[in-house]
């Protein structure tokens, strides 16, 4: 099924020895758009560095869309999942957006005006026609998100991991880009600190804590149980209206 993840008994250790994934199972239906929460060091990182081949597990397995995330297969999968980096600064390298927007495409062999038509389609979906010509370093933090987005759009991928998102931006940033990732049909992983991120956007919320899934819940049932929320240092904001949430998928 498309844009389906399987991984199954996943583990890994840094080249220093240190252990950070230690068996981790996890199924993700194609459409869903799921938060992955917990305290840093938890693994959240290092889980997506392996969805798209950056990281080769010691052992266990990953299927996205059906494909092995293999060697053999890293051409076809990096173009399946889409990542999306905290630091925006790792995907926007060229004089321009549009530039950034057009290189992965472009090496895919994509070239006149059917390489125009993905980059325009991209930089529309991220309402970001109005900033294309310009400077990476020239745009707000908001925008360089919105970008770095633009630029995993712009591949058609069949799954998006967002690592951050919100990190960084102001209420107005935050809310257009929610906007955006709510109006995409593809499967999503958001690995966020930000809980009302995930309550609003996230029906579906996996809690990792010491290099494993510690829980997997429905993203509303975080608000009743406040103990889980505290045993993995995640909390909602003074004042947050409990009385919003999630919907669909």
């Amino acid at each position: 099924m498309n844009g389906a993840i399987d991984i199954q008994g996943l583990e890994f250790s840094y080249p220093d020895g240190r252990k950070v994934l230690h068996g981790v199972d996890l199924e993700i239906t194609a459409g869903e758009r799921v938060a992955i929460l917990g305290p840093n060091g938890a693994g959240k990182t290092t889980l997506a560095l392996h969805l798209n081949g950056i990281l080769q597990p010691k052992a266990g397995t990953i299927t996205v869309c059906g494909v092995p995330v293999e060697e053999d297969h890293y051409r076809e999968v990096r173009r399946l999942v889409g990542l999306v980096f905290q630091d925006t600064n790792d995907q926007l390298f060229m004089p321009t957006v549009r530039e950034d927007v057009a290189f992965g495409p472009a090496n895919l062999g994509l070239k006149d005006e059917a390489l125009d038509q993905r980059v325009d389609a991209a930089l529309e979906v991220v309402s970001g026609t109005e900033f294309a010509n310009r400077p990476p370093h020239h745009l707000s933090g908001g925008e360089k998100r919105r970008a770095a987005l633009a630029t995993v759009l712009s591949m058609d991928p069949e799954v998006l991991v967002f690592d951050e998102p919100t990190s960084g931006l102001d209420p107005a940033g935050r809310r257009e880009l929610i906007l955006t990732l709510a109006d995409l049909s593809m499967t999503q992983l958001v690995i966020t600190h930000d809980l009302p991120l995930a309550l609003e956007l996230c029906p579906r919320s996996v809690i990792m804590n010491g290099g494993l899934v510690v829980a997997d819940v429905p993203t509303s049932d975080l608000l009743d149980t406040p103990d889980l929320l505290a045993d993995n240092r995640l909390e909602l904001p003074y004042g947050f209206d409990r009385s919003g949430g999630a919907s669909g998928t």
